[in-house]
């Protein structure tokens, strides 16, 4: 074993060189272990998210959840993943085959490719081999996670044009636009991170928040975490499928195996958003601030940083859930104008103010400083601004409001077109009568004579 292996054996944050050697020097193996594994992280934690989603949103609402599959209902979601491939798959005549058949396709692969670029943990020794807890070491592994996150919303587009349904056609729409805003501001918002790490590395940026988390770049971490859950269609910004009004979005015409496979995408979508917060802004795999003191650093080291990977993990996705049961969907209209007139915006500004703060050379607690007054004079301004118009005026507007009701200029016709037609066959039949009931006379008088 090299003197490099052998430092990086005790050390808990290799650095790039130290990476690429230790990757460099993993059996086929072992990459084909971490490959395995890396596959398997997204199903096996969709079947567990599904059943944690159905039973904490049920008991937000006072309901048991589901209670019959297994002990407790735990095993529903089993259940579920075994029924679905068997059940009968249904296409449209008017479906456009071929992109029907690829769509779930392209949501599923990226999602899993993506997983591959997250560091989960320090140098570890698996089966006496050591090795980071890594598949892939890329200097912009950053951008990889944002790239595949795209692709895999083509998929939805492609799923609602291809089905030949006006639903999914509405939904699949919906979905290029979320792409487009709320992919600017997710992007947007990780450049303050680049900025105070100096790299696109995942594993540098997890090295460079060894003192600090990068929490306390307050506005990139909230407009981050109101990017993922638009990304992910997620409610409140699940427009895309919009049971109440568009059936059930992009994914209405699909059944079996395929319908899985989008429900697959969007969970696994929902782990890598939340894994790759927890990389930027929560210190990646080291252990919180009071942990991290125990026995000299020692909670860093091992595996225990994949426990605490995960912990911080699946803490945002209970956010999704809490956001899940408790907030109603947006309109297409806030939900643009939330993109572009707030999250976009107040990036800008911020990405200019941490540039600066790198110029003149501020610290961490100056810039902490700067964050919270940032926040505070946004919260303000928003309140100030929803007070103003709730003070303007006691009284119900007829028009306006981002409703589409008629103006006040209409004039609602006295009869309708139904009713001039039945006016008129009322007409005809008056018309007539008298003709019928004077034959009839006639008819009658020829008998009795």
């Amino acid at each position: 074993m090299t003197p490099l292996l052998t430092e990086a054996a005790v050390g808990s944050v290799p650095d790039a060189a130290t990476r690429a050697a230790l990757l460099a020097d993993d059996p086929l193996w072992l990459i084909l272990l971490k490959c395995v594994v890396i596959l398997l992280i997204g199903p096996i934690l969709t079947i567990f998210l599904i059943v944690w989603e159905r039973k904490a949103v049920g008991r937000m609402q006072n309901r048991p959840g589901p209670n019959r599959v297994g002990p407790g209902g735990y095993l529903q979601s089993l259940a579920d993943a075994i029924k679905l491939p068997f059940k009968e798959q249904i296409i449209p005549d008017t479906a456009d085959r071929k992109v029907y058949f690829l769509a779930p396709v392209m949501c599923v692969v990226p999602s899993l490719i993506a997983l591959s670029a997250i560091p989960f943990g320090p140098v570890v020794s698996i089966f006496g081999e050591r090795t980071v807890l890594q598949l892939l070491d890329l200097p912009v592994s950053a951008l990889v996670i944002l790239a595949c996150s795209s692709i895999g919303v083509y998929g939805i587009v492609l799923a609602g044009w291809s089905s030949g349904s006006p639903y999914p056609l509405l939904g699949g729409m919906r979905s290029a636009a979320q792409v487009i805003s709320y992919e600017i501001a997710m992007g947007l918002s990780i450049v303050a991170v680049i900025l105070q790490a100096g790299s696109l590395n995942l594993a540098d940026i997890v090295g460079a928040q060894h003192k600090v988390w990068f929490l306390y770049l307050v506005p990139s971490f909230v407009i981050y975490l109101i990017s993922m859950v638009g990304e992910t269609n997620r409610a409140p910004f699940d427009l895309p499928e919009a049971e109440s009004e568009l059936v059930g979005g992009f994914h209405t015409e699909y059944s079996s195996m395929k319908f899985a496979m989008f429900f697959l995408a969007e969970y696994v979508n929902m782990v890598i958003v939340s894994a790759f917060a927890t990389t930027l802004f929560l210190g990646g795999w080291m252990a919180p601030w009071p942990l991290s003191l125990i026995g000299n650093n020692v909670l860093n080291t091992g595996w225990w940083p994949v426990l605490w990977f995960f912990a911080k993990m699946f803490i945002l996705l209970f956010g999704f859930i809490w956001l899940r049961g408790t907030l109603p969907r947006l309109r297409y209209d806030q939900f643009m104008r939330l993109g572009w007139k707030v999250l976009v915006p107040l990036n800008l500004v911020w990405i200019i103010m941490v540039t600066f703060a790198k110029v003149i050379a501020w610290n961490t607690a100056t810039i902490i400083i700067a964050a919270v007054a940032i926040f505070i004079v946004v919260a303000l301004f928003f309140y100030v601004r929803a007070s103003g118009r709730e003070e303007e005026s006691e009284s119900i507007p007829v028009t306006g409001g981002g409703f589409p009701v008629p103006p006040l200029d209409l004039k609602v016709p006295q009869t309708t077109p139904r009713q001039k037609a039945l006016a008129k066959a009322e007409a005809k039949a008056a018309r007539r009568k008298p003709a019928a009931v004077g034959t009839a006379k006639e008819g009658a008088q020829d008998g009795v004579s």
